[in-house]
C-alpha cells in the first residue's frame, strides 16, 4: 500500500457538489471495460461502474503511477480525456479479465518463485486492483507465491527485491519520534497494523530489517479476507541484528549494529502501541508477527488486555493447528480428552498450540492440570520434566513428573501418544522410526508437521502417508503435493497455513470494533474452520477447507467473530447489526475496477441560453 489515497466513493443517491477541473463533454464512447454500458455519461453519482463511482483531484501522468487510481489500458477513452491521460497509453481498451490473462502469461515466463513474487510484488506497485483480482483468481496458485513458503525467500532476499516503500521502518534510533513517522505513511484511516522485529522469521531466524517481507506478506489480509488494503499498515521495528552474515554485508539494508535489548527494547515498544492508538484509535489492531520467544509473550502479556492486539505466531498457529486437530476427531471417531499429544518445541507456537488445546478440552469436562497432564514437550534439551533446570514459567506448566529423555525418538517411543506436532523448524525430526512408531500404537496416528519453510518441516506428507500406508492423519505448514500411494490411493494433505485465521479474524474485528482480542476468539474460529471441512474433504486427506475457499472461510470466520463480539459485550460499534452477514459484506474489498468519469449532464436549452447584450 501507499500512495495517494482516491476520495471515498460517492452513494449512488449523493450528487458531486462540483466539478474540480474542466473536461470534454463526450456524447459517445467506447465500450467501457469495466463493464458499464455506452451511451451519455452520466457521471461519479451514477453508479454506471461495476463497482461505483469515485473522484480524485489527480490529474495527468500522476494518475498512471498511483497504484490505487491506475487501471492501465482498462480507462476508458472518456477517462483518459477528463483525466488528462490521453496519449500516454496505447490507444487500446482492454477489460480486467483480458489484464488477468496478461498477467498470467507473464507469470508462466518465470521459472523460480523468487521472480514470480517480484512480478506480482511490482504488479501491486503498478495496479492494486489488478493485482488482488489476480491474486483473487486462483488463490490457492498464487498464496504460496505471496505468502509461505516463498515469501521466506524473499525475505532473505529482501535488500535485493525491495523496490517502493510498502510499510513503514521504525528504528531503535527513532525513540521520541514515531508519532511524527506515522504522519509519514500517506493513508490516514489505518485499522490494522502487522508489526515485526524481524528477529525470528519463520524457522529462518534473525533476518533483521529483511524481515519486512513478513508483515508486508500480510497483504493476505486482502486477498484472503478482503479487508480493506489502504486500510493496513506493515512496519518494521529495526532495532538491530545478531545475524553477523547480514551484519558483514556490504548490501544490507537495516541497521549495522547488534541488537538493542532491555529497557531501551521495551520503552520503543511501548512508545510504538501508544502513537498508533493515539493516531488510528484504541480499536486499531496490531498484529505481531515473528518476535523471538524471550519477546513475544512478554509483549503479548503486557498488552493483550490494553490494546485490540494478538500474536499470529503464537494465537493465530494456535487456532490453525487446533482447527486441524478437530476436524482430525471427525476421522478418529473420539474425543478430544482422550487424546495425547507429544510437541517437537516449546516456544511460541507449541506453547500457544498447547494452551488452546487445553482451553477445548475443558470445554468437553476436563479441568486445567488434567488436559495439561495430556501434552507433553520436547525442546533442544529433551522431554520437559519437572526438576529440570532453566524452565521458564511458560514450559513449567507442561513439565510432569517422568524420567528425563533425550531424543524425540525415546519420547515417541514411551509415552506412545496419539498426535504429534512439529513446530520447531527441525528437518527431519519425524523420523522413520518414529513415524512407523506412530503408525504402530495408533490406527489413525496424527501428525502434524508445521514448521515453514517447507526446507524445515519435520517430515514430507509422502513420508506420512507412505510409512504410514495411508493411515496417517497429515497435516503441514507450507504446502505439499498430492501423494498417490502403490495403490493408488491419492491424498491432498491439508496444509494448516494461519491464513485460514487471521483475515477472517481481522475482519471481523475491525468490522464491529473489538478492543480486545481473548483467547476464546480463536478457539471459535478454531471451531468454524473444523466444521466447514466435509467428508469428502477428509477422504481426500484434507483436515481444511480447500484454500480455494478461503474467501468464504475467512467471511463466516468474521461472521462467527462479530456474533461472539456482540453477545460476550466486546464489540464498540453499535447499534448491533441485525443481518451480520450482510454488515460483514459491507466491510469487504473488491478488486473490481471503478469508474472516474464526471458528473456530467444537459439542463434544459433555455435555461442555458447565454444571454446577449
Amino acid at each position: 500500500v501507499g500512495g495517494v489515497r482516491a476520495e471515498e466513493p460517492q452513494s449512488a443517491g449523493r450528487r458531486s457538489s462540483s466539478i474540480r477541473s474542466p473536461a470534454p463533454r463526450l456524447r459517445h464512447r467506447a465500450p467501457d471495460p469495466a463493464g458499464t454500458q455506452p451511451g451519455i455519461v452520466v457521471g461519479c453519482h451514477s453508479g454506471t461502474a461495476s463497482e461505483g463511482s469515485v473522484r480524485t483531484k489527480k490529474r495527468g501522468y500522476d494518475i498512471t503511477r498511483n497504484p490505487h487510481l491506475n487501471k492501465g489500458m482498462a480507462f476508458t477513452l472518456e477517462e483518459r480525456l477528463q483525466m488528462g491521460i490521453h496519449g500516454l497509453l496505447p490507444p487500446c481498451f482492454l477489460s480486467q479479465d483480458v489484464q488477468v490473462l496478461r498477467v498470467m502469461k507473464s507469470y508462466e515466463t518465470r521459472s523460480n518463485p523468487l521472480d514470480k513474487y517480484i512480478l506480482l510484488m511490482t504488479l501491486q506497485d503498478r495496479n492494486e486492483k489488478l493485482f488482488y483480482r489476480v491474486l483473487t483468481s486462483d488463490i490457492e496458485k498464487f498464496m504460496p507465491i505471496v505468502y509461505t513458503p516463498t515469501v521466506g525467500l524473499a525475505c532473505q532476499q529482501y535488500g535485493l527485491a525491495f523496490r517502493r516503500p510498502r510499510g513503514l521502518f521504525i528504528t531503535i534510533h527513532d525513540r521520541g519520534h514515531i508519532a511524527t513517522m506515522l504522519n509519514s505513511w500517506p493513508e490516514e484511516d489505518i485499522k490494522a497494523v502487522v508489526v515485526t522485529d524481524g528477529e525470528r522469521i519463520l524457522g529462518l531466524g534473525d533476518l533483521g530489517s529483511y524481515g519486512m517481507g513478513i508483515p508486508v506478506g500480510k497483504l493476505a489480509y486482502t486477498a484472503c479476507g478482503g479487508v480493506q488494503p489502504q486500510q493496513c499498515l506493515p512496519v518494521l521495528l529495526d532495532v538491530g541484528t545478531d545475524n553477523q552474515v547480514l551484519l558483514d554485508d556490504p548490501l544490507y539494508i537495516g541497521l549495522k549494529h547488534k541488537r538493542v535489548r532491555g529497557k531501551d527494547y521495551d520503552g520503543l515498544i511501548e512508545e510504538f502501541m501508544q502513537a498508533v492508538t493515539d493516531k488510528y484509535g484504541m480499536n486499531c489492531l496490531i498484529q505481531f508477527e515473528d518476535f523471538a520467544n524471550s519477546n513475544a509473550f512478554r509483549i503479548l502479556n503486557k498488552y493483550r488486555n490494553r490494546y485490540c492486539t494478538f500474536n499470529d505466531d503464537i494465537q493465530g498457529t494456535a487456532s490453525v493447528a487446533v482447527a486441524g486437530v478437530l476436524a482430525a476427531l471427525k476421522i478418529t471417531k473420539n474425543r478430544l480428552k482422550e487424546h495425547t499429544f507429544v510437541f517437537q518445541g516449546a516456544g511460541e507456537a507449541a506453547l500457544g498450540i498447547a494452551h488452546l488445546l487445553i482451553m477445548a478440552m475443558a470445554k468437553e469436562g476436563l479441568s486445567k492440570e488434567e488436559a495439561a497432564r495430556r501434552i507433553w514437550m520436547v525442546d533442544s534439551r529433551g522431554l520437559i520434566v519437572k526438576g529440570r533446570s532453566h524452565l521458564n514459567h511458560e514450559k513449567e506448566e507442561f513439565a510432569h513428573d517422568h524420567p528425563h529423555l533425550r531424543t524425540l525418538e525415546e519420547v515417541v517411543h514411551t509415552i506412545r501418544p496419539t498426535a504429534i506436532i512439529g513446530v520447531a523448524a527441525i528437518a527431519g525430526a519425524f523420523t522413520e522410526k518414529i513415524i512407523r512408531d506412530m503408525a504402530a500404537f495408533n490406527e489413525r496416528p496424527i501428525i502434524f508437521a508445521l514448521s515453514n519453510p517447507t526446507s524445515k518441516a519435520e517430515c514430507t506428507a509422502e513420508q506420512c502417508y507412505t510409512l504410514t500406508e495411508g493411515r496417517g492423519i497429515f497435516a503441514s505448514g507450507s504446502p505439499f503435493d498430492k501423494v498417490v500411494l502403490a495403490d493408488g490411493r491419492t491424498f491432498y494433505p491439508g496444509q494448516g497455513n494461519n491464513a485460514y485465521v487471521f483475515p477472517g479474524v481481522a475482519l471481523g474485528v475491525i468490522a464491529c470494533g473489538v478492543r480486545h482480542i481473548s483467547d476464546d476468539i480463536f478457539l471459535t474460529t478454531a471451531e468454524a474452520i473444523a466444521d466447514m471441512v466435509t467428508e469428502e474433504n477428509l477422504a481426500e486427506g484434507r483436515l481444511y477447507p480447500p484454500l480455494s475457499t478461503i474467501r468464504e472461510v475467512s467471511f463466516k470466520i468474521a461472521v462467527q467473530v462479530i456474533s461472539y463480539a456482540y453477545k460476550h459485550n466486546v464489540a464498540s460499534v453499535y447499534p448491533e447489526p441485525k443481518d451480520k452477514e450482510a454488515f460483514v459484506l459491507s466491510h469487504i474489498y473488491s478488486p473490481n475496477y471503478d469508474s472516474f468519469t464526471l458528473d456530467m449532464y444537459d439542463w434544459p436549452e433555455e435555461a442555458m441560453k447565454v444571454q446577449d447584450v
